[in-house]
């Protein structure tokens, strides 16, 4: 996928990199030593050869000059952190990091290495393998969420503040951030803005039976997954952690729009019975956060293409459907 947020270096660069995290007998010679990873939509990605055959792989935060939302601010370090979280604190498997620098001093992001991950992407590969098997993925998608969501928070919201004291002022915080980013590059919702707060106005109270906040990543579609052998052996991309609601899980989409994909084998792992009433709702909150941010995000990242806006615009319109409101 391409983005004007992926922060490419050149090969000297790179070269600079690999000595300061692994020092000058791992710089690699000649060529071939660095390939970029293409699946990502955010920040840049090369699988490196080292020196001595070792593979790895550096990731790059966006350039500072490249305007991002409101809600990927810092986004490398909030993933420093969640990685850190679930290494200490569940069996949740997660990349090492051999080296981060926060310096600026060799390129003007942040940027980190660890190990290459010998598995194959469950986004990726999932259309080819038998139902069977995928569902049986699914399903230990949905066991090792919810070890994720069992860790306990001490506020609502980022990681590292500032923290709300309700999940409601959280989330709706959360949301008219994305609706400020909107309006401010004049992307085209299909719907007033005003309009989009009043239906969020009308249905925060469901938010309200949320009361302990969890660790949730709300990012955690297939293609963070790496599998091999029929297993989980990774989840990557853990830049969009916070405290909320674990319902906001990506793998609850499919609960209220089928083209979220079917939820059934992730709940069944997750051990989440069908949703009540009140969390129906909240759920489809989630779903008009998601798909603001999934329109909105195509001017902010350069897309040179319209087809996820023209995908996730319609699907908008159903998310505002389900919370009552239809076209006249």
């Amino acid at each position: 996928m391409e983005s004007i947020t992926k922060n490419r270096q050149s090969p000297e660069v790179l070269r600079a990199m690999i000595e300061r995290a692994y020092g000058a007998a791992q710089v690699p010679a000649g060529d071939g030593w660095a390939s970029e990873l293409g699946h990502g939509w955010f920040n840049v990605a090369y699988r490196i050869r080292l020196r001595d055959g070792a593979e790895v792989v550096l990731k790059i935060a966006p350039p500072p000059a490249v305007e991002v939302m409101t809600y990927e601010h810092g986004a490398m370090s909030i993933e420093m952190t969640t990685l850190d979280l679930l290494r200490t604190q569940t069996t949740v498997p997660v990349p090492a990091v051999d080296f981060a620098d926060q310096s600026r001093e060799l390129c003007d992001a942040h940027y980190f290495f660890m190990p290459y991950i010998d598995a194959d992407n469950l986004g990726i590969i999932a259309d080819t393998l038998p139902t069977a098997d995928r569902d049986a993925l699914m399903e230990q998608l949905g066991a090792v969420n919810q070890e994720i969501n069992a860790i306990r928070g001490q506020h609502f919201g980022p990681l590292a503040g500032p923290g709300h004291a309700s999940w409601r002022q959280a989330f709706t915080t959360m949301i008219e951030n994305v609706l400020v980013d909107g309006e401010r590059r004049g992307v085209d919702i299909g719907w007033d803005y005003d309009t989009v707060r009043a239906v969020v106005a009308e249905h925060a109270g469901s938010l309200d039976e949320v009361t302990e906040p969890r660790l949730v990543e709300w990012d955690l579609w297939d293609s963070n997954v790496m599998v091999r052998d029929g297993k989980i052996v990774c989840i990557i991309d853990h830049e969009r952690a916070s405290y909320g609601d674990p319902l906001i899980e990506a793998g609850f989409a499919g609960t209220q729009i089928a083209a979220f994909g079917d939820p059934a084998p992730f709940m069944r792992g997750y051990g989440h019975g069908e949703l009540t009433e009140t969390e129906q709702t909240r759920r489809r909150l989630y779903c008009l956060h998601l798909l603001l941010i999934m329109v909105i995000e195509t001017v902010y990242r350069g897309h040179t293409d319209t087809k996820q806006y023209d995908w996730a615009r319609p699907h908008l319109d159903e998310a505002m459907a389900l919370l009552g409101r239809t076209r006249r």
